[in-house]
């Protein structure tokens, strides 16, 4: 399971670039709230609630999870993608 992710931040927020398929695997992908975003085969999670969740998940498992940060002084992209959406 991948435990390595990449953090985007801008001035506002920031989120968890995570593969939708480690969230299955952590039993959070139902659990993930319409702040995060989807494009693609990625949530990006957003760093109030849903990544804390993503810690948690790994956290029963005694996992620590790692991440690299990139920072932009402009509006990030991920504002762009659609929102996260549970799956019935």
């Amino acid at each position: 399971m991948q435990t390595k992710f990449n953090f985007y931040e801008d001035p506002g927020h920031g989120w968890a670039k995570v593969p939708v398929s480690v969230l299955k695997q952590l039993g959070i992908d139902q659990k993930i709230s319409w702040y995060s975003y989807i494009k693609g085969e990625n949530a990006y999670l957003e760093e109030d609630l849903d990544l804390g969740l993503l810690f948690d998940g790994f956290k029963e498992k005694g996992i620590i999870p790692t991440f690299k940060t990139f920072h932009t002084d402009k509006s990030s992209k991920i504002r762009s993608y659609k929102h996260y959406q549970v799956q019935a």
